[in-house]
């Protein structure tokens, strides 16, 4: 039997503690071990956890260093041979578990899963952060089965086949304790948005597979922690998003992408501008300018990695087949065109 560990990291949520620990207490305690790891949490989490769960093993964190420091922190003083990245935002259900770790067990391969992940608030529709399966576009926009940008589908069953994907979303990512700990875990620099898309391009290069199981589902919140629209998650998104593309493209791909990121990035400015996000267009440019002052440790950091070419890329420009060509659902996109 393997042992898998559920790690929900949490930072300053302690109402989210007392809303879903006691549900994947209960649909979890038989196949699984429960942790929480707290990030320096200041609003009485730790009490929370001491009065309300006092049986479930508890990391705590010296520092709140982001969803990525948080959990490398953590799983270094862990032993599985599984471990579930899991938001503290998250209502699981009954046996969400064991068709994860079945799907993987049949592939060693197969480095990281995540389940169906569906909207709290509207249950019958897929999340925003994971959906069905995460994909990226050959401009390293990122997108999922059953998300495009804000279009949100309904569940109805069109996505239930297992299937490889690009990534597997951290807001509930299933990834082998031993593949985690080969590839370093999550970049710390990410701080938090993106990591998880980051780790997973970076073990696809290596030639492990990243997988969706329809079998097991989830309910997420979102927001939990950084609210859905702010300035602060449009830089990290923008930032993280340059950083994972310039430490794993291959080297033919790099200018050029390069180039076009700075006409496509430029003209979300100017939207946000038009908009009235005036913070937003701030965003985006101090996200370009952190990646030009830390080039030279983003160049090292792509020197320690292989850029091999790897599956699962839309070849076509998602923005553009969405916003021009109205292709809302990810079954309007052309098969053909994912390599």
């Amino acid at each position: 039997m393997k042992k898998v560990a559920v790690v929900i990291l949490n930072y300053n949520g302690k109402k989210f503690l007392s809303k879903f620990l006691p549900l994947v207490i209960e649909h979890t305690a038989k196949d699984a071990e429960i942790w929480v790891a707290d990030n320096n949490s200041l609003d009485g989490s730790i009490d929370v956890m001491q009065e309300e769960f006092p049986g479930i093993k508890l990391v705590e964190n010296p520092y709140n260093g982001g969803f990525a420091t948080g959990y490398n922190l953590a799983l270094k003083q862990i032993e599985a041979d599984y471990y579930v990245l899991l938001n503290s935002d998250i209502e699981v259900t009954e046996n969400w578990i064991n068709p994860v770790i079945e799907l993987m067990e049949s592939d060693p391969m197969i480095a990281a899963c995540q389940p169906k992940i569906l909207d709290y608030n509207k249950q019958s529709d897929f999340e925003y952060a994971g959906a069905a399966g995460g994909f990226i576009d050959k401009y390293g926009y990122p997108f999922c089965r059953g998300r495009i940008f804000q279009s949100l589908e309904k569940d109805e069953g069109q996505y239930n086949d297992p299937m490889e994907v690009f990534w597997a979303s951290g807001a509930c990512m299933f990834v082998r304790a031993n593949v985690y700990h080969k590839f370093g875990g999550l970049d710390d620099d990410f701080f938090a948005h993106m990591e998880e898309i980051d780790f997973c391009w970076r073990v696809k290069s290596e030639g492990y597979k990243i997988m969706f199981c329809p079998s097991s589902k989830v309910y997420h919140v979102g927001g939990g922690t950084l609210p859905k629209k702010s300035p602060r998650k449009t830089y990290l998104n923008f930032r993280n998003n340059f950083s994972l593309l310039y430490k794993n493209l291959p080297s033919d791909r790099l200018l050029k992408t390069f180039v076009a990121r700075l006409f496509l990035d430029g003209a979300a400015g100017i939207k946000f501008l038009l908009q009235g996000g005036f913070q937003d267009f701030v965003a985006v440019i101090e996200a370009h300018l952190y990646f030009y002052k830390n080039f030279k440790k983003l160049r090292k950091k792509r020197k320690e990695l292989n850029q091999n070419p790897v599956s699962k890329i839309y070849k076509r420009n998602i923005a553009f087949d969405h916003y021009l060509h109205g292709k809302k659902k990810f079954s309007d996109l052309d098969k053909k065109e994912f390599s």
